[in-house]
């Protein structure tokens, strides 16, 4: 083999002796040329072991053969295996895929932007909830394509069957047998999660299984506190405690004037559990926040009230407020247990 990195394609049609126009349609396999022109002109290139520059050819053409993808948690299984597909999808069709992890930061995802922007990237697929504009990162007018996200109308939006999934997940279950079936949700208004529910409630319904409230969770749940929230509720449901989720009194108000809940309420102990997160003690960068146009910082100064409001009206109505901290996540079942007055809250029965 010949080592000539500085040949070009006008020397390789030369030797080839075909024109430049059939050398370049060879190498972008792109145009009518026989099979014969094409062994002839594939045996030049690799007897000089020819590269394409592609920086260089991108400039030309404004084709770089690469695809942007933005995604929220790479460490997230759904997330995870559809940006997999996506990049077998992509290199079936001889393209490079570029996977920018955001862990939920907005200052991350618009540094991605506009970095995949600079590397002149054909094409961005934004996976994230985090609500912002492309057109305000990036310079070129590229495709922009968002995943569960219709925030902007100006971009293609590839939304998920909410409905279906919660129908189907639900369908699941009863065929393998299960009546006392507990949905678990998001508490926040969204018509993703009121999707789910209409599924979950119509395959309940066509199969004659009653739905029972105290079996419907929606909780606030915020930015990775699902797990601590879900051992909350194992370690109540485990011990057969009774206890409602989501507590709602009539007479407590938000600053919107809409009614405040409470993570749990044990009426047996007349006790209130609440699970405080990280948006509790500072203003935090949240996708719910983003959704409604405000602020981390004006969002945490509505945290606050709300939590004073709690506060104050549990104490006015003497009921007991138990507040469990983000960082007192690995002790929820040693606090539980000496609040409850159990003595191993993992082994009662």
């Amino acid at each position: 083999m010949k080592q000539n990195k500085n040949i070009s394609i006008k020397q390789i049609a030369k030797l080839s002796g075909v024109s430049v126009a059939t050398v370049s349609r060879v190498i972008n396999n792109n145009g009518r040329f026989s099979e014969e022109t094409r062994e002839r002109v594939m045996k030049i290139i690799d007897e000089y072991n020819y590269t394409t520059n592609m920086a260089a050819k991108s400039l030309r053409i404004s084709k770089s053969k690469t695809i942007g993808v933005i995604v929220p948690d790479v460490n997230n299984g759904f997330f995870s295996e559809l940006v997999l597909e996506i990049e077998k999808y992509f290199f079936s069709h001889g393209y490079s895929v570029f996977i920018c992890n955001t862990n939920q930061d907005e200052s991350k995802e618009k540094s991605y932007f506009k970095s995949l922007d600079s590397k002149l990237v054909d094409g961005i697929i934004c996976i994230s909830a985090i609500s912002i504009d492309p057109a305000k990162c990036i310079k070129r007018n590229i495709p922009v394509v968002f995943i569960n996200n219709k925030d902007y109308k100006d971009y293609y939006c590839v939304e998920s069957d909410h409905y279906k999934g919660g129908f189907y997940a639900t369908e699941e279950l009863i065929n393998n047998g299960c009546k006392h079936i507990v949905l678990l949700t998001n508490n926040r208004n969204s018509s993703s999660v009121d999707n789910k529910i209409k599924g979950f409630k119509s395959a309940m319904e066509k199969h004659n299984i009653p739905i029972y409230k105290d079996l419907t969770l929606r909780l606030d749940l915020k930015n990775g506190s699902f797990e601590d929230a879900m051992q909350a509720i194992n370690n109540l449901i485990d011990n057969n405690i009774e206890f409602e989720p989501q507590k709602v009194f009539d007479d407590l108000f938000g600053v919107n004037n809409g009614l405040l809940s409470y993570d749990f309420y044990l009426e047996k102990y007349n006790l209130l559990i609440e699970y405080q997160g990280q948006q509790h003690e500072k203003p935090v960068v949240l996708p719910f926040v983003k959704r409604k146009k405000i602020t981390p910082e004006e969002q945490f100064k509505i945290q606050q009230e709300h939590d004073k409001r709690k506060r104050e009206y549990a104490k006015s109505h003497n009921i007991e407020l138990m507040e469990i901290w983000y960082w007192d996540k690995d002790k929820i079942n040693e606090i539980l247990s000496n609040k409850l007055n159990i003595n191993n809250i993992e082994k009662l029965a």
